[in-house]
């Protein structure tokens, strides 16, 4: 899934968000189209399952209540502090705050330091594995592996 390229329309599909939504959180870079971004008039987005799972990471902090400006800070600490794979942290949110835990003990330091009962935790293994689900149902034939539209709108990306 790696390979993919999803479509604005298809990426909010999927992730649960407006196309508005999408538009703005790319626009102010808070996510970043990884495998190609607009370049004018005609062209699209294409966004990676990297990226979806970002999206959707962005969408379960702010329904928990976490302000955008918050969440924002959160997501460029994960860019910048963990490499590959975001599904390695688990980020948790009580509103007020934004954690991001990459291992148990981290956890178990933020309880014991005071910062409060978490009222929502965002364990991105989780999201990804649902993000997997979902687009397990919409993958295209085999056949279809070049550049081109599949027929559920999003364009595979065959690597050179």
């Amino acid at each position: 899934m790696d390979e993919l390229g999803y479509r604005g329309p298809q990426a909010c599909k999927v992730v649960g968000i407006t196309y508005r939504q999408l538009d703005y959180w790319t626009r102010t870079n808070l996510v970043i189209p990884s495998i190609r971004e607009a370049d004018g008039s005609g062209t699209q987005r294409l966004y990676s399952f990297n990226d979806l799972l970002q999206l959707k990471v962005v969408k379960e902090l702010t329904e928990a209540g976490a302000s955008l400006q918050k969440v924002r800070q959160s997501i460029d600490y994960v860019r910048d502090n963990i490499e590959g794979d975001w599904s390695s942290v688990t980020i948790a949110t009580d509103g007020a705050r934004v954690y991001a835990c990459t291992s148990d003990a981290e956890v178990l330091d933020l309880l014991r330091s005071g910062q409060g009962v978490l009222g929502a935790v965002v364990a991105v293994s989780k999201v990804k594995e649902q993000l997997t689900g979902s687009l397990r149902e919409l993958r295209p034939d085999e056949q279809d592996t070049d550049y081109g539209e599949a027929s559920n709108g999003r364009l595979q990306v065959r690597e050179a």
